[in-house]
């Protein structure tokens, strides 16, 4: 149970927030407008060691923990949501299956290169008819010699054509839905390996996402991650680490969208005083904080049950869940605190709010989260 964070987490959260500062916050408004993936920020992060945060130093990471890595993503979102987003999905999704699923072959080729930056990683699960039901994913892997052919697409994927590495989940037998599922390390410059054009996204500008398209694409035996038929494991074991990013991802969206609206209420005047001696207004930011706070609280607490090698799929989607749906209500209240320039682009409250709705549906709908608790709470786990 985390109760308080230990001196070596506070450092790596006053670290990382010294530089978001510093770095990231002066683009945070040009990286929305322009649309362009902001490349030299992901290298600034890499210097800092936070590509390779979780990845053990023997693999060149900086081995720390879950804790730390929900620490680094909050401060990082609370000023850019577009480079957390791209940097959360490298480090959980598109490494940690190589880590806790690949040979030791597989974590000597990748992780050193995926922690120093010089790889990115993406994860290609959803498909344009299996998003919420992965398990009925169509891709198909069909044993070519000693390696794969890969056939199908893969749609709203995250870093998709910036990343060098894809963990890519395909159909390779004939047993039913999440039976016959295994998953792939692909290189971006596999033959017959294609991107589709960036989509235009409501939010989140500068994180690319798109369709992943595999045309015959070979892949070699020994790129096979885990075993035949383990690829539908791997993804929910690797989802459930991606739902503590999503979550610190959701609480660094609702602390800065409010952090900036309590800040110009003080300021904004209205019938003669500022409009944050109106308790509507207090009861608001207070409100907020105490859900940001909460949502906080639980996402550490999945984060500590990761560490800890518990079981913490239930925790870690009441945390997506809780800290995602506070992510919207802060955003939109903050915009509300904004009044007119909230709805206009030269004031961040806008960019808030539509960066912050996309973490209900990725990582899992919060749909799918509720029947995740539900049944786990009813089968008496």
């Amino acid at each position: 149970m985390i109760v308080e964070l230990t001196e070596d987490q506070k450092a790596i959260r006053d670290a990382v927030r010294e530089f978001v500062q510093e770095t990231v916050a002066p683009r945070a408004a040009e990286i929305d407008a322009s649309d362009q993936f902001p490349a030299d920020l992901v290298e600034a992060a890499a210097r800092l060691d936070l590509l390779g945060i979780v990845i053990p130093e023997e693999y060149g990471g900086a081995g720390l923990d879950h804790v730390s890595f929900a620490l680094f993503v909050e401060e990082v979102a609370a000023e850019s949501g577009s480079l957390a987003v791209i940097l959360d999905v490298h480090t959980s999704v598109g490494s940690e299956p190589i880590l806790f699923a690949g040979t030791e072959d597989q974590k000597r080729r990748y992780l050193p290169r995926m922690a120093a930056g010089s790889k990115l990683g993406a994860f290609a699960l959803s498909e344009p008819e299996a998003g919420s039901d992965a398990a009925s994913l169509q891709t198909t892997a069909v044993p070519d010699g000693d390696g794969w052919r890969l056939n199908g697409t893969k749609t709203f994927i995250t870093n998709m054509g910036v990343a060098d590495v894809y963990i890519v989940l395909a159909r390779s037998n004939d047993h039913a839905r999440a039976a016959g599922i295994s998953a792939f390390i692909v290189d971006r410059d596999t033959a017959g390996l294609e991107f589709g054009a960036p989509m235009e996204k409501m939010g989140l500008h500068g994180s690319p996402t798109g369709e992943v398209i595999m045309r015959d694409a070979y892949v070699p035996g020994e790129n096979l991650l885990g075993a035949e038929g383990d690829g539908f494991r791997i993804a929910m074991k690797a989802l459930d680490r991606g739902r503590i990013g999503i979550s610190a991802q959701a609480i660094g969206l609702a602390r800065g969208a409010m952090d900036k609206a309590a800040r110009y209420a003080l300021e904004r005047r209205q019938f003669g005083k500022a409009i944050t001696d109106q308790e509507a207004i207090q009861f608001t930011i207070a409100d907020r904080y105490t859900e940001i706070e909460a949502a906080r609280l639980l996402t550490l607490r999945a984060a500590a049950a990761c560490d800890a090698g518990e079981n913490f799929t239930r925790i870690a989607s009441m945390a997506k869940m809780f800290s995602t749906d506070v992510a919207m209500r802060a955003t939109t209240d903050a915009l509300q605190l904004f009044g007119g320039y909230g709805y206009i682009k030269e004031y961040p409250a806008e960019r808030y709010f539509r960066d912050a709705k996309a973490t209900q549906i990725y990582e899992g709908t919060n749909q799918i989260q509720r029947l995740v608790i539900a049944r786990d709470i009813l089968a008496g786990g």
